[in-house]
């Protein structure tokens, strides 16, 4: 089965009830398969748009211990990458966090990226291919 990969976006919706898309992502994550792979700035950016629901942020460590959520993306080994897709793409803006998970999208095959973001329509794997996704667009 090929991977999901998690954006900060159905993770804090799921976490904060208060989300518009709280209710599409607490359905979607029922139908998913762990773990769920992402990479650091994308927990970066959930833990920062939750630092007020202390135990939405302690949910998510729980589910990084319990390897429900993993980490499995190196900035290190594919920085090259990351930023030459952030300069082809400096007129959207992409994010570190959005460069990452295409990055890890074009390695991971056919993978399906789990976002509300919207720019995951405009991103291309490999110049060509369209993101998989499951969106509420979608």
């Amino acid at each position: 089965m090929s991977p999901t990969i998690l954006d900060a976006g159905p993770l804090v919706a799921y976490l904060d009830k208060r989300d518009q898309h709280h209710a599409w992502s607490v359905a979607e994550f029922r139908n998913l398969t762990v773990p769920l792979i992402t990479c650091e700035p994308v927990l970066t950016e959930a833990c920062f748009l939750l630092k007020d629901l202390p135990a939405a942020i302690s949910r998510i460590q729980f589910w990084l211990s319990r390897g429900i959520i993993r980490v499995a993306f190196s900035l290190a080994v594919q920085h090259d990458r990351v930023f030459a897709l952030m300069e082809k793409y400096r007129s959207v803006p992409m994010s570190l966090a959005d460069a990452c998970l295409v990055c890890m999208a074009e390695n991971a095959g056919d993978s399906r990226v789990f976002t509300a973001d919207t720019d995951f329509g405009i991103y291309r794997l490999n110049r060509r291919r369209i993101v998989l996704r499951i969106s509420p667009t979608e």
